[in-house]
């Protein structure tokens, strides 16, 4: 099947044309014809495999021409960097159109974003914060919208966004086009879309949380945090023409700067971190450094695991195995997209053997965890970290056996 095929008309066929795209990709293939006959739909598919092309050409065509000064596509994101990367994306597909795409999201000038709303939009893409912000402030008009994507869609239903969700379902029209994507969506976020979906056409391209199989996965058992660093730099450092443009995602704000430092001092200074502690423009600003290949090393939380669509990221390493099992399909989709070969690397101490069983058990795959070399020197361990991974190998325990009483109960059954 051609993109022609998919009765996509000429100025946005020259647009993909240009952005060298030759023929649609599976999700590409199923759900724009369903978009187009106007169906309710949840696309499901791997992480990096076009679901920006899927929603984003039937929403820019279905808009088509600047007609009036208010909205009337709606895209909802969870993070900023997101919201920059789907306006891109967008600006691209409307090449040869004069539709006028605005992002809006915090960390920048209200004020500003007000004027270029006064100055007449036809697609907004939006964190749902600063969208309900605006509108408040009666400065956005929402009674035109005819099309709704949510991206990321089980990230944005997550309980955390129901209630600003909810708030701009109520002031958005009823009569409207709704379209879910994301790569996971679990049955309880499923029951949750049915609140305003209408009859909805499901589209699975591949398991949910199944990862693409362009990326090769290894993991390695190593002790403890000191051991990892010195693991890290080893690998990089070895293997240095390999590792040319790596994603290292940490647990904590805390581990990722240590983790950023130790890199710069000891492997290459070209490195830069993102987290919720940095501000909007340092944030923005590494990632696009990272983008335009200038940056070597990006360390980072869970705040980047579905904001970076880059297509030459060689390696993604899991210095901590996420807490939340279903981040790691979306972090190590950094990598290998639209069909690019790329590795995930995982560290996985005690604690996290557990979460990584369930990992595998999640994704249906099995991923050998090996050990280091055992003549490489093992670290001390940080003061305090040792209970710290004993509190959690209890915690991932119990998760396992909900009667699972601790450690001190089972070493009191033993004697």
């Amino acid at each position: 099947m051609t993109f022609e095929d998919l009765k996509i008309t000429r100025q946005f066929l020259n647009a993909i044309e240009d952005l060298g795209f030759e023929d649609p990709l599976p999700i590409q293939e199923k759900a724009i014809p369903m978009v187009f006959s106007g169906h309710d739909v949840i696309g499901i598919a791997q992480t990096g495999t076009g679901k920006t092309l899927a929603y984003g050409i039937p929403i820019v065509q279905h808009v088509k021409y600047a007609k009036i000064d208010q909205a009337r596509g709606l895209i909802l994101v969870p993070t900023r960097e997101l919201v920059l990367q789907v306006e891109e994306q967008l600006v691209k597909f409307a090449k040869y159109t004069d539709l006028r795409i605005l992002p809006l999201m915090g960390g920048k000038s209200k004020q500003d974003q007000i004027v270029r709303i006064k100055e007449g939009v036809d697609i907004i893409v939006s964190t749902p914060g600063r969208l309900m912000e605006l509108y408040l402030m009666g400065e956005i008009v929402l009674k035109r919208i005819e099309i709704l994507v949510l991206d990321e869609a089980d990230r944005m239903m997550d309980m955390g966004f129901m209630p600003q969700l909810r708030d701009l379902l109520e002031v958005i029209p009823t009569k409207r086009q709704n379209l879910l994507f994301s790569a996971t969506f679990s049955d309880r976020i499923e029951e949750l879309s049915y609140e305003f979906l209408e009859f909805p056409k499901r589209i699975e391209i591949a398991p949910q949380a199944s990862t693409v199989s362009t990326i090769i996965q290894n993991a390695f058992h190593i002790p403890n945090f000191k051991t990892k660093l010195f693991w890290l730099e080893k690998c990089l450092n070895d293997s240095s023409e390999e590792f040319k443009r790596v994603i290292i995602f940490c647990r904590t704000k805390k581990r990722a700067d240590s983790v950023a430092n130790y890199i710069g001092r000891k492997v290459d200074e070209n490195v830069r971190v993102i987290h919720s502690n940095k501000g909007q423009s340092s944030r923005l600003n590494a990632f696009k450094s990272f983008k335009n290949g200038e940056l070597r090393f990006l360390v980072t939380t869970d705040v980047s695991s579905r904001g970076i669509d880059i297509d030459e990221v060689s390696h993604v390493i899991n210095f901590d195995i996420p807490v939340k099992i279903e981040d790691y399909t979306h972090r190590i989709g950094r990598t290998g997209r639209v069909y690019k070969v790329g590795q995930a690397i995982s560290f996985v101490d005690e604690a996290e053997s557990f979460t990584f069983k369930r990992i595998q058990k999640l994704i249906g795959q099995d991923i050998s965890l090996d050990p280091i070399d055992s003549e490489f020197p093992r670290a001390e361990y940080l003061p305090g970290e040792r209970k710290e991974i004993g509190i959690a190998v209890d915690r991932e325990k119990r998760i396992i056996n909900p009667n699972y009483q601790g450690a001190f109960h089972e070493k009191k059954r033993k004697r």
